[in-house]
């Protein structure tokens, strides 16, 4: 059996799979990449959703985002990003010298149908009234078959929540500019959604300098510990920017 199948194989037989991190520059854009073994662990693995939190996890951390505190002070939202469809996944064409390359980026009802109802029991456990619908309808065949199943599986399966359609190249706008525009749950395409999580991953650098400071140890009082206010912050610091700086 090779390699990649019995990895796929031990995958399927698991209780649990824990993924790190997979490719880089080391690598570069040869025929053998490791993000093709990544795309088709998603795809066996039926793992066809991606949950991208952003939020501050205290209000003390919001001076040190790359957004003005005043612009991002309240942001809240989870990406639901559809992990095993659309262009990643369709068929392609390299160059062959001609000068000529192509992908294309196929969906069906039932990947978009499942990612909705992802986003759907997602927005309902966060007591969230609305879910925002992220394409690109004014251009793109699937965009528009997107809207058009979304629009339909919210009207019949979840009544209770309103969904709103925003052009994706919008939506990016609307990150920067007023990212609590977007609180509550957005669902996008595979391809959409790897581009605007990476947006919002700055805000996410934060989060991860928290963690990293409560596993050195870091308690403040509310948490059991003894650190002062002055001191979390000093350490969230040097966290922050030692992930900048890698």
């Amino acid at each position: 059996m090779a390699e990649h199948n019995i990895v796929v194989f031990a995958g399927d037989h698991a209780d649990a799979v824990l993924l790190g991190a997979i490719g880089g520059p080391k690598w570069g854009t040869g025929a053998v990449r490791p993000e093709q073994g990544l795309l088709r662990l998603r795809k066996e693995m039926g793992t066809y959703g991606n949950l991208r939190p952003c939020f501050f996890a205290s209000d003390a951390l919001v001076d040190y985002s790359p957004l003005k505190a005043e612009v991002c002070r309240g942001t809240d939202f989870v990406i639901v990003r559809e992990l095993t469809g659309g262009i990643y996944f369709g068929e392609r064409k390299e160059d062959d010298g001609s000068g000529h390359a192509w992908d294309t980026e196929p969906y069906s009802r039932a990947e978009v149908e499942r990612v909705a109802r992802l986003a759907g029991f997602l927005a309902r456990g966060r007591g969230e009234t609305k879910v925002w619908s992220l394409d690109k309808a004014n251009v793109l065949a699937t965009s528009r078959l997107w809207r058009k199943v979304m629009t339909e599986t919210f009207a019949s399966e979840f009544p209770d929540l309103a969904v709103e359609h925003q052009l994706i190249d919008s939506a990016a706008m609307i990150m920067v500019k007023n990212p609590r525009g977007l609180n509550g749950v957005v669902v996008t395409s595979n391809l959409f959604g790897d581009i605007i999580s990476d947006e919002a991953s700055e805000a996410k650098a934060v989060e991860e300098a928290v963690k990293k400071a409560i596993d050195a140890g870091l308690r403040t009082r509310d948490m059991g510990g003894n650190s002062g206010t002055e001191e979390a912050a000093e350490k969230i610091v040097e966290e922050l920017v030692k992930i900048l700086k890698a």
